[in-house]
Formats: structure tokens, sequence, C-alpha cells
């Protein structure tokens, strides 16, 4: 494995603040308690890299999170969470008008990991932002959080299913545990495909 090196580089509050355009960027998105947090902090081999707090919708910001393996950088963009977080239809509309103005204007934008508890069932909240994304040509990849919580076999059963209910390749819908160490590797794998389609490595994912 390269050697792998991570750091914040920059938050924005509004469309207006965000950092100039330079390395390729993989927003992750998904429910406040998804476990967005931890398996940003696992891909980026530091612990404590994103803050992961008790109380969900903590993440009102976009942040940029730059991760150097080998040679090469990528800047994983942590996006407000949504569902769960106790704040006004003010703060909310706020939220919309960010996440949407960066992931329409963003020239370096490569990809959307869309964050799902693998014991979830999908809601329209998913759906939706999966077609959002399909819409504007943004390819996504699904990371099923937490599947230490089931056993092997419920684990595979879940994963089938809500690769159906997604309506994606089964290359595109990896299990992850944050806690575990478990999918991790396979899913930088999915994000290099996308980010260096011509080299060979990974799987090709784009649409």
């Amino acid at each position: 494995m390269s050697q792998r090196s991570a750091k914040l580089v920059a938050t924005a509050a509004d469309v207006e603040g965000l950092p100039r355009a330079g390395a390729p960027e993989i927003a992750f998105l998904g429910r406040s308690n998804a476990g967005k947090s931890s398996l940003l902090n696992r891909l980026a081999g530091r612990r404590e890299l994103a803050r992961v707090s008790a109380t969900p919708g903590k993440t009102r910001l976009l942040h940029f999170y730059e991760v150097t393996r080998g040679a090469r950088s990528v800047l994983l963009v942590d996006l407000p969470g949504y569902g769960w977080a106790r704040v006004s239809k003010d703060e909310r509309v706020r939220w919309q008008r960010l996440v949407e103005g960066y992931l329409e204007r963003r020239e370096p934008l490569r990809a959307g990991v869309l964050i799902q508890d693998l014991r979830r069932d999908v809601s329209d909240d998913e759906r939706e932002l999966l077609a959002w994304l399909a819409a504007r040509g943004i390819p996504a990849i699904v990371a099923l959080t937490k599947c230490d919580k089931l056993a092997p076999m419920r684990r595979a059963e879940r994963v089938r299913a809500l690769s159906r209910e997604f309506g994606l390749p089964p290359a595109r819908v990896i299990a992850t545990s944050a806690q575990a160490r478990f999918g991790i590797d396979l899913l930088w794998k999915a994000i290099d495909a996308l980010l260096h389609p011509r080299s060979g490595a990974g799987l090709e994912l784009r649409s």
C-alpha cells in the first residue's frame, strides 16, 4: 500500500466561499446518522480528521479533505447530512442551496458517494438524490456502512437487496465498516476507477 497523508484544506459556508479548483473531488452525501464521518476518517487513514459527533447534523459546512496516496491527491468533500438534523426550515433551505450549488457548478467533481446504513431501507430521499446526480451526469457509488452489525449471510442478503433497490450494478454498491476496517480498499478501488479510468486500475464504473 502506498504512503498516505490527509489534511483539512478548506471549508465553505456558501458557493462563493468554495476553494480554488485543483485536485479531483469526490463528494460524500448521506443521512446525518449514517456514519459518513467515520467512513471518511477510515478512507483518509486519520482517526480524527472528520469530527464524529453523537448529535446528528453537526456538519453544516462543506469540508474539503485532501488525501494523498503516493504521487496522487484527491479531495474528499464532506457535505451536510440530511434527514435527522434538528434545524430550522431556513437552515435546511440554506443547506440545500449550498449542496446543490456545489454539485452543479464544481468542475473538479468526479463522483458522488452516497452513504447508506446497511440496516436501513432505501427512502425517497436516497432515490431522488441518485436520480438528481444521474440527471447531471455525476457517477455515483453507494457505500453501505455499519456492515459489522450484521452476520455475514444477512449482510450479503442486504447488499443484494439494496443493490436492486438502488438500481445499480453490484460494483457500485459496496459494503463497508469503519469500525472493522471492512470494504475500505474496495471503496478506494471504485473511487480510483472513476478518477483514473484509463489507468486500468480498479473497475470501470462510468455510466
